[in-house]
């Protein structure tokens, strides 16, 4: 479980988040939704820790994160997995080499050992016979995939993706939904996706935080989401759909 209690984050002087808390329960696929610029991206950097907060505090379990030194944060970092949303591979590393990085970098696992976990990562995702390819020739889901299993490949405790079907068709991001869902009660990790993708959150919105203009407006699930009174929420419902319904036309 991660717990944030009003957390405060501003740059230069200007306030991006405002008293924020919420909890992040194992098991379960919560996803930050709002508009671009609301404040959710530099949320989920907070608590992973590439941001230093103002106030507040980020629990991991028992372990108040935003306290401990930089080197103590070390363990707690081995137990997280990071979904990037460009996917971030490398690309002078093939898909095989992109995978045991986070291996390489934080165990002392043999390469016999780390060879079986690469490639049962690699499988799990359903990426069969690409072990030698380059980013460069894999499709846009097929970099999602590659990048499911690097952040899977030392076994995480928490999950953290960032926008993860950004570029992606309708149907291929269905597939990365449906495999983040499955990964998070199968592994039973915090999984946390920051997303403003309105599919997303009726497919695996187990929990919904909203956040507009730095603060957390509401909480629910998906099957609250669309009968909200919370009137940011609502209208960020609408956009979503509206443009979901003009770029349909258009095509």
């Amino acid at each position: 479980m991660i717990r944030v209690k009003n957390l405060d984050k501003a740059f230069y002087g200007k306030s991006v988040l405002t008293d924020i808390s919420v909890e992040f329960e194992p098991g379960i696929t919560t996803l930050i939704i709002g508009q671009s610029g609301s404040g959710k991206t530099v949320l989920l950097k907070s608590i992973v820790g590439l941001y230093d907060i103002d106030k507040g505090e980020i629990w991991y379990e028992d372990t108040l994160f935003n306290k401990l030194a930089f080197a103590d944060k070390k363990k707690i970092r081995s137990e997280i997995g990071m979904l990037f949303q460009g996917s971030a591979l490398f690309d002078s590393l093939t898909v095989e080499q992109n995978v045991r990085f986070p291996l390489d970098m934080f165990t002392e696992k043999s390469p016999e050992e780390k060879s079986d976990r690469l490639n049962f990562c690699l499988k799990r995702v359903n990426i069969i016979n690409a072990n030698s390819l380059f980013p460069s020739e894999l499709s846009g889901g097929m970099k999602k995939r590659v990048a499911i299993a690097r952040a899977i490949s030392l076994n995480p405790k928490y999950l953290f993706c960032d926008e993860p079907n950004s570029g992606l068709d309708p149907v291929t991001a269905i597939v990365i939904d449906e495999l983040i869902r499955e990964l998070t009660e199968e592994y039973s990790m915090t999984t946390i996706v920051n997303t403003h993708d309105m599919n997303s959150v009726m497919e695996i919105g187990e929990k919904i935080v909203f956040i507009s203009e730095g603060r957390k407006c509401w909480e629910g699930d998906k099957n609250e989401v669309l009968n909200s009174d919370c009137k940011p929420l609502n209208d960020f419902v609408f956009a979503n759909s509206l443009a979901k319904k003009i770029k349909a036309d258009a095509g």
